[in-house]
């Protein structure tokens, strides 16, 4: 920047400073320069209009308003404090870097060509690769082979085979206090014999007062599956106790129902043309794996009065309990429970007259066990 032509006091003081000193222009503004970098041997002073700014090779702070820049041109000293004038360099000596007193950026490594990284990448996974094959798919597309591999065919277990197995389950053998009557006794067993498809059920259900059987009933059954878990059974029953026996043929369903109901619907049809209906469901617990608590609900309905067996026509009886089993091993588990049972119509009248109540609660304790 010329500043004779903007600040011409400045530049005639500038001009008696540097004749004092008996030093030339261009050796002054070597030494102006000397406190940012040593300077290049000395050139030829070139006219003032052709005269290259001192300072183009530096970083220089950010342009401001033209009205400031005279003042950053007049004091050269914001750059950096001003130390006394030295002498320059003589010609013998070699110059300098002018660029020792800046700091560089960091070289930047040079990227390596993805083609070469894929192969080294490739050659570590597979040091028998050679390095100069072409380099593979990071996934390859999947195969038959693949697929083949992934998913082997194998050999499923038998199933609906001619195999004769059978499960036998008491599944409540339990007692309570019938206060003067004494103690009672009751039972619910179940088994069957045969193949996946086939099979003989045995069911048989009672109770025992003081050393009495009040009622009972044994059933033989034959029963085929009809969907998953489902079975259609027939047979007869026979029932035993107070009053003259019956039997009756007996068609129904049995099986497991969503959300794990037990189920058992069954008709029955008499002697006499005496009819019946009966309905239980189950339902188990886990509190934990070997705590199980069981629900079980059970109603009858009859289509005849039968007085000497203390049956009314209609809704018969209800029965209703909740047992608490602990399976010390899974084919053995004691229990206690509570059971309330209730008659209706006609044999609520029966009972009425016989015992003087017809609604009942108990507490039981038993045992349940199945080989």
């Amino acid at each position: 920047m010329n500043l004779s032509n903007r600040h011409p006091r400045v530049a005639a003081v500038a001009a008696a400073v540097v004749l004092a000193l008996g030093l030339t222009p261009a050796r002054s503004q070597e030494m102006d320069h000397s406190m940012h970098q040593p300077v290049e041997p000395t050139a030829p002073v070139q006219d003032a209009s052709e005269q290259e700014d001192p300072h183009a090779d530096h970083r220089m702070p950010p342009a401001e308003p033209t009205e400031q820049e005279s003042e950053r041109a007049v004091d050269h000293s914001m750059h950096a404090p001003t130390e006394p004038a030295q002498p320059a360099p003589k010609a013998s000596e070699e110059p300098a870097d002018p660029h020792a007193g800046h700091a560089m950026p960091p070289a930047t490594p040079q990227a390596e060509p993805m083609d070469q990284a894929a192969m080294d990448h490739d050659t570590a996974m597979d040091p028998d690769l050679p390095a100069t094959a072409p380099p593979r798919d990071p996934i390859p597309p999947v195969t038959p082979a693949d697929r083949a591999a992934a998913f082997p065919e194998v050999d499923g277990h038998a199933v609906h085979d001619k195999s004769i197995h059978s499960f036998w389950l008491l599944d409540r053998l339990e007692a309570w206090d019938a206060d003067e009557e004494g103690t009672g006794v009751g039972w619910e067993a179940l088994a069957w014999v045969g193949t996946d498809l086939d099979r003989v059920w045995l069911r048989s259900e009672g109770e025992r007062v003081d050393g009495t059987t009040e009622s009972a009933d044994v059933e033989v059954l034959y029963g085929r599956a009809i969907a998953r878990w489902w079975d259609l059974v027939a047979g007869v029953r026979h029932d035993f106790g107070e009053g003259p026996s019956q039997t009756f043929a007996v068609f129904g369903v049995m099986g497991l129902a969503p959300y794990k109901f037990e189920v058992e619907a069954t008709a029955y049809l008499g002697e006499s043309g005496q009819t019946g209906l009966a309905l239980e469901t189950e339902y188990e617990t886990l509190f934990t794996n070997r705590l199980i608590g069981q629900w079980l609900v059970e109603a009858e309905a009859w289509g005849q009065d039968d007085p000497e067996r203390g049956i009314g026509d209609g809704l018969s009886t209800l029965e209703a309990g909740f047992r608490l089993r602990y399976e010390f091993h899974r084919q053995f588990a004691p229990y206690i429970g509570v059971v309330w049972e209730r008659a209706y119509g006609g044999t609520a009248d029966f009972r009425r007259e016989q015992l003087g109540d017809i609604e009942e609660t108990r507490v039981v304790a038993g045992v349940r066990i199945w080989f």
